[in-house]
This record gives structure tokens, sequence and C-alpha cells, in this order.
């Protein structure tokens, strides 16, 4: 499987989770795409950054781009790439935030940590030490 077909894979595979399994419905409301966009502004910056400089490389035969690893600096735009970067990076970074989202909220959602508490772990508090609460 290609680099292009796990990504696209790992996209339609997390959003089903998120509108169907855990049925948080984030890619329907507004605010998860103002947020993300946040996010891709500064995953293209780190992923530039990253194939840029060379520090990763990928074969020509695993993405939607032409370019081979011995070929010098990748394009900035064009050929399959966005500021350096293979278009699938994007693929995987948005199925990885849609995920890590999906979850917190699935999880919140079940009640984990309610009532939030500042100061170390109730089991380890002394017995006489009384709880702060609102």
């Amino acid at each position: 499987m290609t680099y292009t077909q796990l990504g696209v894979l790992a996209v339609l595979l997390v959003i089903a989770f998120d509108l169907w399994a855990v049925r948080t419905r984030l890619v329907t409301r507004r605010l998860f795409w103002v947020s993300y966009a946040i996010i891709v502004f500064f995953q293209l910056i780190t992923n530039g950054m990253f194939t840029g400089f060379g520090i990763v490389r990928y074969s020509g035969d695993a993405i939607m781009g032409s370019s081979s690893p011995d070929a010098g600096p990748p394009p900035f735009v064009g050929d399959g790439r966005l500021a350096f970067a293979p278009i699938e990076d994007l693929l995987f970074g948005f199925a990885l935030v849609l995920l890590s989202l999906s979850c917190w909220i699935w999880l919140g959602r079940r009640g984990l940590q309610r009532t939030p508490i500042s100061g170390p772990p109730i089991w380890r508090r002394a017995p006489t030490e009384p709880d702060e609460g609102p």
C-alpha cells in the first residue's frame, strides 16, 4: 500500500469513527474547522522544515509527486507537495487531530475526571486533608 492510499484510508476510518462509532460529530462543527485551520498552519511550517532541509525524505514511488530523494530539495509547491511536504502528510495530520479530539470528547462524556481538581491525586492525600471543592 502506498503512502497516499494509507493517508486516504486513515482519513476515512477516522471520519467514520467520529460520526458513527463515538458520535462526537466534530467534522460537522464550525469550531473544529476553525481550530484545525490553526493547527494545519503550524503543521505546514514543521513539515516544511523537515522536508525542505532534507531531514525527512520520501520515495517518489510512494507519494503523489514524482520527486526523488536524489534530485535535490523538493519543490515548495507543486509535484504533489505543499510547503515542501507531501500532501499525504496533511491527510495523516488531519486523521491524528480528529482521532485525538474525538477520543478526548468521548472519554469526557463518559465521566473521566468530570470534576477537575488541583494538587496531588486523591489517593495520595493524607486522610486529614479536606477536599477542595467548589
